[in-house]
């Protein structure tokens, strides 16, 4: 706006930039499809099928306030990726620009057993019926 157009309109960019998804405490909610993308991103190391496939994913909330609240299951209680798969879950949440604050929950009932594998997980293990 004033002299240096350059550096201005930079500046400018910046602040028009920042000002609807930045620090606007109502900009865009984060959504339970954004979430649940990223968790397909999330795998167990010993199975190439992602979590949510595996049937992994319980549950995932939202709140307008950017918070989000993931209720998992892993494999078995004795599953030696117990906690990476967790914080693979955590990180990848927590990636989404909206998120503010991840929660993960893991629960053991009703426990996990095959038939959670959606049929497009059965088709990657070759299980189709």
């Amino acid at each position: 706006m004033e002299g240096g157009r350059g550096s201005a309109l930079s500046r400018g960019e910046r602040e028009r930039c920042k000002e609807p998804s930045g620090k606007g405490t109502q900009a865009m909610p984060v959504t339970k499809e954004q979430v649940m993308e990223a968790l397909r991103q999330c795998y167990d190391p010993e199975i190439p099928v992602n979590i949510v496939d595996l049937g992994l994913i319980y549950e995932v909330q939202t709140e307008e306030e950017g918070k989000v609240r993931v209720k998992m299951t892993l494999t078995s209680q004795g599953c030696p990726a117990a906690m990476s798969i967790p914080d693979q879950v955590k990180a990848r949440v927590a990636a989404i620009e909206e998120v503010k604050d991840v929660n993960v929950d893991v629960v053991w009932e009703p426990a996990w057993n095959p038939g959670l594998i959606s049929e497009n997980g059965r088709k990657q293990l070759g299980l189709e019926v």
